[in-house]
C-alpha cells in the first residue's frame, strides 16, 4: 500500500504491507498529522482507495482550512465519499471495540474504506491504567481492523519517542514504526523521520532529513540526520 510521501515509500519496499497496522509517534510540530492526512489523500487522488480519519483532537474546521494550505481540499473528497472524518471522544472507541465495529462498521462497508488513520493513539491509550489493560484494548482494535481489511496509520504524541510508553505498550502489536523529530540543532529546528520497526520489511536504518513543504511531507534519504 503506497503512501505517495515522496521518497519515502522506496525506504520501505514499496509501501506498507496491506492490512498492517503502523505507528507514527513524535513530538509536536513534527509533521505526524500531515503525514497521515498525506497517506488518505494520495490514497484518494492515486490509488483509488478511499479513506476515514479519526479523531480525538482536531476540530475539523481547523483541520480543513490547514491542509487547504497544501492543496488538499477534504470537504470536497467527503462530499464525495471518499473521506470519512469522525471526531470522537476515546471512550466512544472504548464501546466501539465493545460493540464489535458499531457505527464506524456500517460506514466503512458502505464507503469501501480501504485506510484508516487514528490520531492520536495516545489519548485512547489513556483510558486503561495497566499495560495489560492496554495490550488486550490494543490488540482488540487491531482485530477490528483486520476484520475490515484496512490499512491503518496511528499517530502518537510523544516528546521523547525511545521512551515512548505508547510504544513499550504497542511495540509487538503493530507492525510498522516510524519516529518523527523537530528537534533543535545549532540554534535552528530541524525535523527528521526514522523507521524503527517494519515487519517482513527490509527498510532503511538511517534518520534522514524530513521537509515539511507546499505540497506536503518529503523525506530525503540521502541527507542523514545525527543529533
Amino acid at each position: 500500500v503506497p503512501t505517495g510521501i515522496p521518497n519515502f515509500d522506496r525506504l520501505i519496499e514499496g509501501g506498507f504491507q496491506r492490512r498492517s497496522v503502523n505507528l507514527v509517534t513524535g513530538g509536536a510540530g513534527s509533521g505526524k498529522t500531515i503525514f497521515a492526512i498525506q497517506f488518505l489523500i494520495n490514497g484518494i487522488e492515486k490509488y483509488n482507495e478511499p479513506g476515514m480519519y479519526i479523531t480525538f483532537e482536531e476540530r475539523k474546521d481547523s483541520l480543513y482550512k490547514d491542509m487547504l494550505e497544501f492543496g488538499w481540499d477534504l470537504a470536497k473528497y467527503e462530499k464525495q465519499g471518499k473521506f470519512i472524518f469522525l471526531n470522537y471522544k476515546p471512550a466512544q472507541v472504548k464501546k466501539v471495540l465493545v460493540e464489535g465495529g458499531g457505527v464506524i462498521d456500517t460506514i466503512i462497508t458502505e464507503s469501501k474504506i480501504k485506510r484508516l488513520v487514528i490520531d492520536s493513539i495516545t489519548s485512547f491509550t489513556l483510558l486503561y491504567t495497566s499495560e495489560l489493560a492496554k495490550k488486550q484494548a490494543s490488540l482488540q482494535l487491531f482485530e477490528l481492523i483486520s476484520k475490515w481489511g484496512l490499512t491503518a496509520l496511528l499517530t502518537s504524541q510523544n516528546d521523547s519517542p525511545y521512551e515512548s510508553t505508547i510504544i513499550a505498550s504497542l511495540d509487538f502489536e503493530v507492525d510498522g514504526i516510524i519516529l518523527m523529530y523537530h528537534v533543535r540543532k545549532k540554534g535552528a529546528r530541524i525535523r527528521a523521520i526514522e523507521i524503527l520497526k517494519m515487519r517482513g520489511t527490509h527498510h532503511a536504518e538511517e534518520t534522514m532529513l524530513l521537509e515539511i513543504t507546499s505540497n506536503g511531507i518529503k523525506v530525503s534519504p540521502q541527507e542523514i540526520v545525527t543529533f
